[in-house]
């Protein structure tokens, strides 16, 4: 896992944020693919923020494993309860959570993917929905591009 400190690059927002990638590939192939979203105003004008390298001593790197045990086993749990509960649509969730918003199907827990302009637009109609971390989603499948 890596974690990268983003900026939203759109004039007025500015927004800084971290997110965690599994590596770094992961990263430059969701830039690539505009899948990076800035939390606050939706855009996909995403770039990484300079970031200070930390310097690990044998205390510090010991409390980073651990940490990051505590992660991996939190995310197991959050994975088993998605996969217990929700259903995996696939590639049909912005159609799905439209359909449940609008009470045309029963209400549940769905999970799937979205591309980032069907998710910028469910978002504008009010339909509530929160991307995954690739870490949390049960039988991770490719996103969409």
């Amino acid at each position: 896992m890596i974690k990268y400190a983003l900026i939203c690059k759109k004039a007025i927002c500015q927004h800084e944020f971290e997110a965690w990638f599994s590596n770094s590939a992961d990263y430059d192939q969701q830039e690539k693919a505009r899948q990076l979203i800035c939390p606050l105003c939706q855009s996909t004008r995403i770039e990484k923020a300079i970031m200070a390298p930390a310097i690990k001593s044998p205390k510090r790197a010991a409390s980073t494993t651990k940490t990051t045990e505590n992660i991996a086993a939190m995310a197991a749990k959050l994975r088993a309860n998605i996969s217990k509960n929700c259903e995996d649509v696939g590639d049909k969730f912005a159609d799905e959570a439209r359909a449940i918003h609008y009470g045309e199907k029963p209400e549940r827990g769905i999970y799937g993917q979205a591309r980032p302009a069907d998710a910028k637009a469910l978002i504008e109609e009010g339909v509530g929905i929160v991307p995954l971390p690739d870490m949390i989603v049960p039988n991770s499948k490719k996103t969409l591009n």
